[in-house]
């Protein structure tokens, strides 16, 4: 049954340069939030009847100020993870997202931090100490740097994957199209095609 998470979580990254490595944006818990002192990626809860990838998009607004302008790209990492949480005694459920800045610009950060840093692959691993901020920023890495593969995890303004629009209209009225044929799910209703004996 699909039940909707607790958190989300939005890795900011930027390509400085053609041909650039990323790097990823690190915001630092203020001193008197929980978790003071912990590098961190966007992260926060959805407000009611919020659309999962709005409430990333709203978090990188209040949390960075960066808005649509600096946006280059958002994309769906495909990761969702559970952990235990002792301040509710119970488990939590976060998606992760990632979202591709413009070069050169730079946080607004609110006051749930102080500081921030652009790291490179390296120094973010190091810094970013939950397991599941390692494996975000190696999807980002092995998936989203290439534009053959990051289009299947691009998400519209909207929070809609761009790659599961049909991309050609169906042939005729009330003929399914190529994606309802051959997409996910494509085994259901193939009958077989066995030789009459």
């Amino acid at each position: 049954m699909p039940f909707r998470p607790d958190l989300v979580e939005c890795w900011v990254f930027r390509v400085p340069r053609p041909g650039a490595r990323p790097e990823y944006l690190l915001i630092r818990r203020a001193p008197d939030q929980i978790f003071a002192g912990l590098w961190q990626c966007v992260t926060g809860g959805l407000e009611p009847d919020e659309r999962v990838p709005a409430a990333a998009l709203r978090e990188v607004r209040e949390e960075t100020g960066f808005d649509e302008a600096d946006v280059e790209a958002v994309y769906d990492l495909d990761q969702t993870y559970a952990f235990y949480d002792e301040g509710s005694d119970a488990i939590v459920n976060a998606v992760a997202f990632a979202v591709r800045i413009r070069p050169g610009a730079e946080p607004q950060l609110s006051a749930e931090h102080d500081a921030y840093r652009w790291a490179a692959r390296e120094e973010a691993l190091g810094l970013a100490v939950w397991p599941a901020y390692a494996e975000s920023i190696e999807r980002i890495e092995r998936r989203l740097l290439d534009p053959e593969t990051a289009r299947w995890f691009e998400l519209s303004p909207a929070g809609e994957r761009i790659a599961r629009r049909p991309r050609v209209a169906p042939a005729r009225p009330g003929a399914p199209s190529n994606g309802a044929a051959r997409g996910r799910g494509s085994e259901r209703g193939r009958t077989s095609r066995r030789p009459k004996r």
